[in-house]
């Protein structure tokens, strides 16, 4: 048990002091789904005012483990070259949380009959707050977590890139441009530690290939690039049948391996699970997974004749 409390404690204070150089954004396993958490290139995009929600818990019976909760919704405008987003995102990791709001802006411009390219930018905040003296620490006067941070707001702004067709897409993006500082301690040595944001860089690829009438392979990916931290990518491979049942299989590389499954409950809504085990942590024989709960809605109005764009993706 003190071998484990051990790790638990490392793990919470190294990701809540925001001190190391490693990737802080969230993950997700179904970031084909929430592709507008990290893209606002993508706002507008599917010709409808659509609304997802998404629940991610992972490494589920590991104190303090991560809890994620993003509600995006987004729509083209009428004249159909510019698209609208709101982006929400809950994250807590042990003692810290951290909310973001941001507005979503895309300019969609159509290249040909069949593919479409979109520039977007957001603005927002994050709301970061850490109970840092609620840990318990084997020295007592560490400065680092002496002090709480309560409600700490920071601006951001980023932008993306994104290109579609009915059976391809592609985009980069960098959802948040400034790093901001969350917190300065001053060491027992002397030297101070700053606790700040890292910029993150994704890199999103996806498409449909028909195999048959009723079968259809999507293979999907997500690469995040951040300075001084490994490379991460996620890759799914995924299997539709009969438009309306989605099965797959994910990868990300050094940390896990699971599967996702969907359905279209009607030509609006969709739901989908996922499950992924973390086989690369030496935490992994600490914990059950984690699991993935998506839902998606568009509203097609009925002064709509038809859907100008492939909602593929």
């Amino acid at each position: 048990m003190k071998t484990l409390k051990k790790i638990v404690l490392v793990m919470a204070l190294t990701i809540v002091s925001f001190v190391v150089n490693a990737q802080q954004s969230p993950m997700y396993t179904h970031y084909m789904y929430n592709t507008l958490a990290v893209n606002p290139a993508y706002a507008g995009s599917r010709d409808a005012l659509t609304i997802t929600a998404l629940h991610r818990s992972q490494w589920v019976g590991f104190k303090g483990a991560p809890s994620t909760q993003t509600l995006t919704l987004h729509t083209p405008l009428v004249n159909q070259h510019i698209g609208l987003g709101l982006s929400v995102l809950n994250d807590k990791i042990g003692p810290s949380n951290n909310t973001s709001i941001f507005v979503d802006f895309a300019y969609i411009m159509k290249l040909n009959a069949k593919s479409k390219l979109a520039l977007g930018i957001s603005a927002g905040m994050n709301i970061f707050q850490a109970q840092l003296s609620t840990l318990h620490v084997d020295q007592e006067n560490d400065p680092v977590y002496l002090s709480n941070i309560n409600h700490r707001i920071t601006p951001n702004f980023g932008f993306g890139a994104y290109y579609y067709r009915e059976h391809f897409y592609a985009g980069i993006s960098v959802p948040a441009l400034l790093q901001n500082s969350y917190s300065v301690a001053k060491m027992l040595d002397g030297t101070s530690m700053i606790g700040k944001e890292k910029r993150h860089y994704f890199f999103i690829a996806g498409a449909m290939i028909n195999m048959a009438p009723n079968l259809a392979f999507k293979p999907t990916m997500l690469l995040k690039v951040t300075p001084a931290a490994p490379i991460e990518a996620d890759v799914t491979a995924s299997f539709v049948i009969m438009k309306k049942l989605l099965v797959g299989v994910m990868y990300r590389t050094g940390d896990a391996v699971g599967g996702l499954v969907g359905l279209d409950i009607t030509d609006q809504l969709h739901i989908g699970y996922s499950f992924d085990w973390s086989y690369g942590l030496k935490t992994a024989k600490y914990n059950y997974g984690s699991h993935e709960l998506v839902l998606r809605y568009d509203f097609i109005f009925p002064s709509q004749k038809q859907i100008y764009s492939p909602r593929n993706f």
